[in-house]
């Protein structure tokens, strides 16, 4: 058994897939490569791929992470070669590597999220950086969230571990945000530009980096 950490890029080619797609699609390029992969134990045993923290619908990335369990083994850059041809569009590989057995499910170790947003604005960036260290000052931001199940009401402000400026032009602005990815909730860049008083939704959402912890 071998168990392979994959990190790949998402581009706007398939940022409107569903994470059910996704996985999909990583099936049968892997089905189509040759690559033996491990099944699950039980009544419906299920190929044994995770994705560390699914995107929403409409977000690209960079630092998207997959972890697989193979029941032969091959080196990372044969897997790498193998499976980079049978990928379309919109996803690349970047790396892969080992990871030994005994190390923590991956989604238990992700703990933040980072991204790069670009929204429209017609505030000057003090007054883009005045609202942002406005909403940092707070102890707490109540927040509701409409699910199919009904309103999810939450503090949005626990999420949120930073935000920055990165650019700033006349009508627009990139903003950098570190935001809590966990067991316990994951912040949501569009919330948070909401929060910040933008009337519009983002222009682009793009993850850039997945922080991991202990297990």
């Amino acid at each position: 058994m071998q168990r392979v950490r994959i990190r790949f890029s998402r581009g706007e080619e398939l940022k409107f897939i569903s994470h059910l797609d996704l996985m999909r699609l990583w099936q049968r390029a892997l089905r189509r490569a040759g690559i033996a992969v491990a099944y699950s134990e039980g009544f419906n045993p299920h190929p044994r791929l995770s994705l560390a923290a699914p995107l929403a619908l409409g977000v690209t990335s960079e630092a998207e992470l997959l972890e697989m369990y193979l029941m032969k083994f091959i080196s990372p850059h044969a897997l790498m070669t193998a499976l980079s041809r049978q990928l379309p569009r919109g996803i690349s590989i970047q790396q892969v590597f080992n990871i030994p057995l005994s190390v923590p499910s991956l989604q238990s170790q992700v703990r933040q999220a980072e991204y790069i947003v670009t929204i429209a604005t017609e505030e000057s960036r003090a007054d883009v950086e005045a609202r942002i260290n406005a909403l940092l000052d707070k102890e707490s931001l109540p927040w509701q969230h409409q699910r199919d199940t009904g309103p999810h009401k939450y503090d949005l402000r626990a999420l949120i571990d930073d935000i920055w400026v990165i650019d700033w032009y006349r009508g627009w602005c990139r903003l950098g945000m570190r935001l809590r990815c966990d067991g316990s909730g994951a912040g949501r860049p569009e919330q948070v530009t909401a929060a910040l008083g933008f009337s519009g939704y983002p222009d682009s959402i793009h993850r850039t980096r997945l922080v991991l912890g202990s297990g």
